[in-house]
């Protein structure tokens, strides 16, 4: 893999990605020493995204720097994003952002010549997620002759619009599962289009379940709503139970990005299908597996895609 930046999932082929899923089956068991220092900006709450970002580097043998809250900050003062990324670039390796608004990591890419990783912008992208999201498809499913479904929110849900990017590059089938109000943005749907997938759309889970081998669920995204009342009528539409999952092979696996709020019941937690807890430790070696590449190719000089 040779990029400077990671911004989208777009940017990964299938190289970089099972690339990316080597490196980090090999590190969980054979970390490499790297005395880098990552600088953690993150504008919106987060738990596993910063916290396995944090623990990757400590486990490459380096440290952190964490921009902390935003009100305890000096964009509380006003600071640009700008010039707040250009700054810590002084500080720190490489860069971990997360950005309430789309498009705020590639903008903020143009300003720095350390890696940058987009850990989620708005509605867009979470890249970083998508890699340990294969990593767990993979070693539970495999990556290929594969039926997928995502379901909850589709519109807001940037886990989803980079995971359905980057399986495009295997041999998946895909559906997508939500209330029509939180159907797939136009724009990710054609360019889906574009990479060559068959966008199939669903209202009701029942009917696709039993051909499902990958039951991908989201948290309808509240935070995201411009009208409150707008997310009261979906709220709840979709919850897994033991009883949903009657109707599902039995090695269906069952994925969720966290956190989840009731979209799946903790009934399922004990279930075999359950992957979600091992899904969300799966980003410290993926992570570390992405933070090492892009170190190494930063020393490299490699030059790649940027945006």
């Amino acid at each position: 893999m040779r990029h400077d930046h990671l911004i989208t999932a777009t940017q990964l082929s299938r190289d970089d990605i099972e690339a990316v899923l080597d490196r980090a089956a090999e590190i969980a068991d054979d970390p490499p020493e790297r005395e880098a220092v990552l600088g953690l900006l993150f504008f919106e709450p987060s738990t596993r995204t910063k916290m396995s970002f944090d623990a990757a580097m400590k486990r490459l043998g380096g440290t952190t720097v964490d921009m902390g809250s935003v009100d305890s900050s000096s964009v509380k003062k006003g600071e640009t994003l700008a010039d707040t990324v250009r700054v810590v670039e002084g500080y720190a390796d490489a860069l971990v952002l997360r950005h309430p608004s789309e498009g705020a990591a590639e903008m903020a890419s143009r300003f720095v010549d350390v890696p940058l990783v987009n850990a989620g912008d708005g509605a867009g992208q979470h890249p970083s997620q998508t890699l340990l999201d294969l990593y767990t498809i993979r070693e539970n499913a495999g990556l290929d002759d594969l039926t997928v479904g995502i379901v909850g929110d589709l519109k807001y849900g940037r886990t989803v619009h980079s995971l359905a990017s980057a399986l495009t590059n295997f041999d998946a089938r895909q559906h997508f599962i939500s209330p029509e109000s939180l159907q797939l943005p136009r724009s990710v749907r054609f360019d889906l289009h574009q990479e060559g997938a068959q966008v199939r759309e669903h209202t009701d889970l029942d009917g696709i379940l039993p051909e499902l081998d990958v039951l991908y669920v989201t948290r309808i995204q509240r935070e995201r709503f411009p009208d409150e009342n707008e997310y009261r009528q979906v709220a709840g539409q979709y919850r897994i139970t033991p009883e949903t999952l009657d109707a599902a092979k039995d090695d269906l696996v069952v994925m969720h990005p966290l956190p989840r709020v009731d979209e799946i019941s903790s009934d399922v937690d004990d279930l075999p299908q359950a992957t979600y807890f091992e899904q969300a430790h799966n980003g410290v070696p993926v992570r570390m597996a992405l933070l090492d590449m892009l170190l190494e190719n930063a020393e490299d000089g490699a030059g790649g895609v940027s945006s």
